[in-house]
């Protein structure tokens, strides 16, 4: 089952995928209304039933509430447990407080998950899934508590408390359920093993239906695994499967449509982002997560002020066109006026006097502006002759350095020359191939240009180092290991502080792709303080 899906990731064309969900989100009411319709005939099952029944298709309805609205499907478990208690059926009671503790940390609700965790007595005779699923209701609550906590020492406390229910519940849950395959995989790729998570991904697609829900689950963590990989196309196409299936199951608790809005904001889609992300809002509004709201809250105010600053530079290109026109307003009246002044002189000498001192304070006002405008000019002036001061010392150190570069590869030249008439001559041709089919010599001179690179830029610039991670956040900060090298992170930016802004062109440099190039300058501006929209920018200036 996964080949072909694998072939067609790599073959799609990612605007017919968005073309795609555009499509389903038009028709979102009616696959909410086939949910409807099957929740409805389930309410009519359970007002006839009885007994055990009534349990069962009280528990059929939790199901599919669950990921449409979270009231409801909370509703129900209590439901169960009402019904459970009453019937004697511990099992059962304990299963549906494990799973309403699960929902309720779903949604943010962490004290009173712990509550009904805390209130559950285990006892003797517990069913060894049921038990599992105890154990997974305290590893989701304190999971959720580590990764919200802002503070260091009760994360620790939640992360051991985590640890400890989650090997309880792999002791007591199958290891196909989809609880073990998250956390299995989740852990793998914390530990940076790509391979064994996407091993683990592998297995659980196996037990997944295409386009049903938990395949929306399991879709969003292959994206995941490519997206750790940087594997960009097969990474788009995994997240709009998991988006297409939420939205085709009438999902309202939608993870993977939030993480689509966020991507097509970092590369620039925003208007795309605003309707993704605002429909998923609507959606979490109607499930009832504040926990989800917490989550689309940033991304909102982020395309909101990205609105905000194309406003405002719409706003001052009308203002700056609004000036324009005025001058030439005030020009046209200053034309009109002079004829008309003329047109007096003619008809009346006694306003010859008049006339005369209006020009005169025309004029001076005219020269007041002029004042002003060289003062801006000679400003201009002086910042240029700065930069173009830098630029002579740059070129003058860059040039010295290619000419001394420019010797020495020609020595090299002449010495390889030698080494290949010598080698001709003594009809050594095997060894001359195998010379000639190996990289060394290039990776040798990539190396050495890197080398020489580094260290005239440090020579021109011997804080910049420093200075650059004065820009990042302190877990994004870099530190060559190497004294007088840069890293390949911080070598892409030196370029971008020598005028080279285009990432072609830094990735012509750098034998890299430009794709790669890219998701290097993404990341790093993801880790800036401040505006990261003004990063580089501001490295310009170090």
């Amino acid at each position: 089952m996964l080949l072909p899906m694998v072939i067609c990731a790599q073959q799609v064309d990612i605007e017919s995928r968005y073309k795609q969900i555009d499509k389903a989100i038009a028709e979102f009411p009616r696959y909410v209304a086939q949910r409807e319709a099957k929740i409805t005939a389930a309410r009519n099952a359970f007002e006839q039933s009885s007994g055990q029944q009534k349990y069962e298709e009280s528990y059929r309805l939790y199901e599919l509430y669950r990921p449409f609205v979270s009231d409801s499907a909370i509703y129900f478990l209590r439901q169960c447990i009402d019904i459970a208690e009453q019937q004697s059926d511990h099992n059962g009671s304990v299963r549906c407080r494990s799973q309403l503790a699960i929902r309720c940390s779903n949604i943010g609700l962490y004290d009173e998950a712990l509550n009904i965790l805390d209130s559950i007595r285990l006892g003797s005779g517990l069913d060894k899934l049921v038990l599992g699923t105890y154990y997974e209701a305290y590893n989701n609550v304190y999971g959720e508590l580590s990764y919200y906590t802002r503070l260091d020492d009760m994360r620790q406390l939640y992360q051991r408390k985590e640890q400890y229910y989650k090997q309880l519940m792999f002791e007591h849950l199958p290891a196909t359920s989809e609880s073990c395959f998250l956390r299995r995989e989740q852990a793998a790729q914390a530990e940076g093993k790509l391979k064994e998570a996407m091993a683990i991904n592998d297995e659980w697609m196996k037990t997944v239906e295409p386009g049903s829900h938990p395949y929306a689950l399991t879709a969003l963590y292959r994206y995941i695994e490519y997206k750790l990989q940087g594997d960009s196309t097969q990474m788009l196409y995994w997240l709009t499967e998991s988006v297409l299936a939420d939205i085709r199951n009438a999902a309202m608790d939608q993870g993977s449509m939030w993480e689509l809005a966020n991507e097509l904001m970092l590369s620039g889609d925003v208007d795309r982002a605003s309707r993704y992300i605002s429909y998923t809002s609507d959606c979490a509004n109607r499930y009832g997560s504040r926990q989800r709201n917490w989550q689309i809250a940033p991304l909102l105010t982020h395309i909101a002020n990205e609105y905000k600053s194309q406003s405002e530079r719409t706003t001052s290109q009308l203002w700056g066109t609004l000036i324009v026109i005025s001058i030439l307003a005030l020009l046209l009246l200053g034309a009109l006026f002079f004829v008309h002044r003329r047109n007096s002189q003619l008809h009346a000498a006694r306003n010859d006097l008049k006339t005369s001192n209006d020009e005169l304070a025309s004029a001076n006002r005219l020269l007041a502006t002029q004042k002003d405008e060289l003062s801006q000019l000679n400003s201009k002036l002086s910042t240029l002759n700065s930069q173009l001061s830098e630029s002579n010392r740059v070129k003058e150190e860059y040039i010295g350095r290619f000419m001394s570069l420019c010797s020495q590869y020609i020595d090299k030249l002449d010495n390889y020359r030698k080494m290949v008439n010598k080698k001709m001559k003594n009809k050594e041709l095997d060894e001359l191939f195998q010379i000639s089919k190996s990289t060394e010599l290039k990776e040798k001179e990539l190396e050495e240009l890197y080398e020489n690179f580094d260290t005239v830029f440090l020579h021109l610039f011997p804080n910049f180092i420093d200075d650059f991670n004065a820009l990042l956040q302190p877990e994004m900060q870099i530190h060559p290991k190497e004294e007088n090298r840069l890293t390949t992170d911080i070598r892409i930016f030196a370029l971008v502080r020598l005028g080279f802004e285009d990432s072609s062109k830094i990735a012509e440099f750098l034998h890299y792709s430009v794709n790669t190039i890219y998701n290097y300058r993404a990341r790093i501006k993801n880790g800036a303080l401040g505006n990261r929209e003004q990063f580089e920018n501001r490295v310009k200036t170090l």
